[in-house]
């Protein structure tokens, strides 16, 4: 999952790449366009997390029937709940984007390039969804090769669709957009054979099944959801803010946040890969060995992000001159690596918490973590930055905040695991036992 998580961040740091070569302009326009994108990644992965949670404490209760109709049900639901989102999304553009701080020339970018993105979104989530089933029944294999072939097809298509090729003329912004499309229908339509091969599907009593799983679907995707959503909006917030140093900002400020995905590459792959298994044994009652997978989990983290943060912080120059030619897009950014890639150390505890929180029982906690990570330690702390230092402040902010949330999501864990547990998991009416971990009483 990590080679996987890596290629797809990897090409999604690559259009950034190619698109900065267009100049400050398109890429301060796509930069504007990344909180609502993450708005439609928040709906998918919270769903991705229902998922994953439910399926692998059916399979690992031995019900493996309901699995299928589980798997089956979702992949209508949630590609239904994503593609309405996106015409939503689509249709108020102008007035979002204004709302944000784009001017004219940046809303004729956006308004060329957010329709196809759009497209490709709802393709990613309904590919991630194929994902979900898939990790969720044991193989993170599959869905690792397809992250890296979508990123191979997304790279070979990304200079073609931009720029052209010798008569043909490239489509600029938006043909990022369009490669990144044909890259996610290629992984969709190897992955969804796949499935339909194995068998994990079932379209008999998927009425009976949505009766029955409907309340501990929503028990656990509904905070999800609210917890994904959040750092949507406070990106929103957070732009804003930076949208007040300048259009120069907020280009690095949107370099910053693509190059933040890929050096997370392994906490989001443990994102991912973990709450299956934390699930199973939530399913079995198996509290000793999530112990140890949690220790294991934040023990890799820290040590992970703390190395890769100092490396890339020393290489800043390097890093910057590789992502952008526009010398003071390169100064902001620098600024930005030094002072946010060590501090991911900490976020990746934060995320951890939370991913594992929707696992065992508790997404009401997980939900409120993330909140506390966002409005109380990060945004305070940005804008408290903007106003004290100006762009070195806002850099600041952000690393400070990333540590506070750290060290929040450490307290609640320990505070959590460390009380008395009992046998937890649904019964086979969807139901939580009273008293248990994640049960609403």
């Amino acid at each position: 999952m990590a080679i996987g998580v890596l290629a797809l961040l990897g090409f999604q740091l690559v259009d950034s790449a190619f698109i900065a070569r267009l100049g400050t302009a398109p890429l301060a326009a796509q930069s504007f366009t990344f909180p609502l994108s993450f708005l439609i990644i928040g709906v998918q992965v919270g769903m991705g997390i229902a998922i994953a949670a439910l399926i692998s404490r059916t399979l690992g209760a031995g019900e493996n029937e309901r699995a299928k109709r589980l798997g089956s049900l979702v992949l209508m639901m949630g590609s239904g709940v994503i593609a309405l989102l996106a015409l939503l999304l689509g249709l108020f553009q102008n007035v979002i984007f204004t709302q944000l701080g784009a001017d004219e020339t940046t809303l004729g970018y956006i308004n060329r390039y957010w329709w196809p993105q759009l497209l490709a979104a709802w393709l990613g989530a309904l590919l991630y969804f194929v994902y979900s089933v898939f990790r969720a029944n044991g193989d993170t294999q599959l869905p690792g090769k397809m992250m890296v072939l979508s990123s191979a097809v997304n790279l070979a298509l990304d200079p073609l669709l931009i720029f052209g090729w010798g008569p043909w003329e490239g489509l600029g912004l938006p043909g990022a957009a369009w490669a990144t499309t044909i890259a996610f229908s290629t992984g969709l339509a190897i992955t969804g054979r796949r499935l339909i091969l194995r068998q994990w599907l079932r379209v008999s009593g998927l009425y009976q099944e949505a009766r029955v799983s409907s309340r501990p679907f929503m028990h656990i995707a509904g905070p999800a959801m609210i917890g994904q959503l959040m750092p949507p909006l406070a990106a929103m917030l957070a732009i804003a803010v930076v949208a007040s140093q300048g259009e120069i900002h907020v280009a690095a400020w949107g370099l910053a946040s693509r190059l933040e995905t890929v050096s997370l590459m392994v906490i989001l792959a443990m994102t991912m890969s973990l709450p299956p298994w934390l699930g199973r044994c939530y399913g079995a009652g198996d509290w000793g060995q999530i112990h140890r997978l949690m220790r294991l989990a934040l023990k890799v983290a820290v040590v992970w992000q703390l190395m890769l943060g100092i490396l890339l912080a020393l290489a800043a120059p390097w890093v910057a001159a590789a992502l952008t030619s526009e010398k003071a897009v390169q100064d902001a950014l620098i600024l930005l690596i030094r002072f946010l890639l060590p501090s991911y150390a900490a976020l990746g505890i934060c995320m951890l918490v939370v991913s594992a929180g929707n696992a065992l029982g508790w997404p009401l906690r997980a939900m409120l973590l993330s909140a506390a990570r966002l409005f109380i330690c990060y945004l305070p702390c940005i804008w408290l930055g903007s106003v004290l230092g100006g762009w070195s402040g806002i850099a600041m902010g952000a690393a400070v905040g990333n540590v506070l949330a750290g060290l929040t999501a450490w307290w609640v864990l320990r505070s959590i695991l460390s009380r008395p547990k009992r046998k937890p998991g649904p019964t086979s009416s969807g139901e939580y036992p009273a008293g248990e971990p994640g049960s609403p009483g």
